[in-house]
């Protein structure tokens, strides 16, 4: 036996003498990997689930109650902090794991009043400006530099509330190495997602919070947040895999709000713009029917943006006001032309989903739900 360990010692010597070193490599790789962070661009399924997952937890027990299935708990992530109902029943959670990832979760729409009231105080504002909340507090945002760039005011209004106690958080994890952040919400939470990143962004760039932080957003059964050129500048801050807008194809909610585009919604360079003087180079009769014609394109979709402006805007922005005393109605942007915003992850209904998820005209948010979004999101497979 002797001679047996004498002779395999050099070769077990030489293993060790090589294997230290790589040990050492990996254990080096790995800790420096949990220090930066482990977010990654492009759209993860796993990092999708686990937010899912961490969302179900925002909701009170009659929601709970509701869901079919129970949604698991994550495993991965621990729970910092839940904050207090805020603003029009607005809430968030705060995550981290042990690799130094947070993540800002932020809530939908519950079955309380003032929520829904958020969702329908939906006139359009510039997306840069001020918001005045309260007495001692304005809320001075820039969420895009175009103009014409505008969003949903309700939902404006529920990013004020939230990002007064977002941001002290975000301040107070840096300070203890966190430096990647992933945002998520899901139905009103995901419209509050778009527009909560744009706000981080704008204060990075502005230097009130620093410019190592790693943002990556997940908008998940979002409906539309705002106009084209919104849509471009957020877009164009995200390129390269560091948002995406989740969607069910069987959910009505990303379909809304109504979208109402006119003449003035277009650039300025466009074959609309100069459309009189067209019309009045053709003969008589063509250009009887064809200025009869364009006045029955332009005048109704004006007329629904009026009203779009008083009911949803000025009629709601009332009712607001009475459960938020101190806040002051803005001045709208003659604009509805909401669109859908960011890359967007397509979990396809097919065949065998109708026959778990049936179409209902009682149970309409049968396809909106956690439970959908996550049984499509197990066949998606890109």
């Amino acid at each position: 036996m002797q001679k047996i360990l004498a002779s395999i010692k050099p070769i077990l010597t030489g293993l060790f003498s090589l294997a230290t070193p790589l040990l050492a490599t990996l254990l080096s790789f790995e800790q420096g990997f949990a220090q930066s962070g482990r977010l990654k661009p492009g759209f993860d399924k796993a990092e999708y689930r686990e937010l899912i997952y961490m969302h179900s937890v925002l909701y009170d027990t009659a929601m709970t109650k509701r869901q079919k299935f129970k949604i698991p708990r994550t495993n991965r992530f621990d729970s910092l902090y839940t904050s207090p109902v805020m603003g029009l029943d607005n809430r968030w959670g705060l995550w981290k794991n042990n690799a130094l990832v947070g993540v800002i979760n932020l809530r939908g729409t519950t079955m309380n009043a003032i929520g829904w009231l958020e969702n329908f105080y939906a006139a359009m504002v510039p997306a840069r400006g001020e918001l005045q909340i309260g007495k001692e507090y304005t809320f001075k945002y820039h969420l895009a530099d175009d103009p014409k760039a505008a969003v949903h005011i309700g939902w404006l209004v529920g990013t004020a509330y939230l990002a007064r106690d977002i941001i002290p958080k975000i301040d107070s994890l840096y300070k203890t190495g966190v430096k990647d952040f992933l945002i998520m919400g899901h139905s009103q939470g995901g419209a509050l997602s778009y527009l909560m990143t744009a706000h981080l962004y704008s204060l990075q760039k502005q230097g009130s919070i620093p410019k190592d932080i790693r943002f990556k957003t997940y908008a998940s059964a979002a409906p539309k947040v705002g106009n084209t050129y919104f849509a471009y500048e957020y877009e164009h801050k995200v390129d390269g895999g560091w948002s995406y807008n989740v969607i069910n194809s069987a959910d009505w909610v990303p379909e809304v709000p109504f979208t109402v585009q006119m003449l003035s919604d277009f650039n300025k360079t466009n074959p609309f713009k100069n459309i009189n003087s067209i019309i009045k180079k053709q003969k008589l009769i063509a250009r009887i029917g064809m200025r009869h014609a364009y006045k029955g394109l332009r005048k109704p979709s004006e007329k629904a943006q009026r009203n779009y402006e008083k009911y949803l805007g000025n009629y709601a922005g009332k009712i607001v006001v009475k459960n938020l005393p101190e806040y002051q109605m803005p001045a709208y942007y003659k604009s509805s032309n909401y669109v859908r915003t960011g890359p967007t992850i397509v979990l396809l209904a097919d065949e065998a989903y109708y026959k778990e998820f049936t179409d209902s005209d009682q149970q309409v948010f049968v396809h909106h739900g956690l439970q959908p979004y996550l049984h499509l999101l197990e066949q998606y497979k890109y």
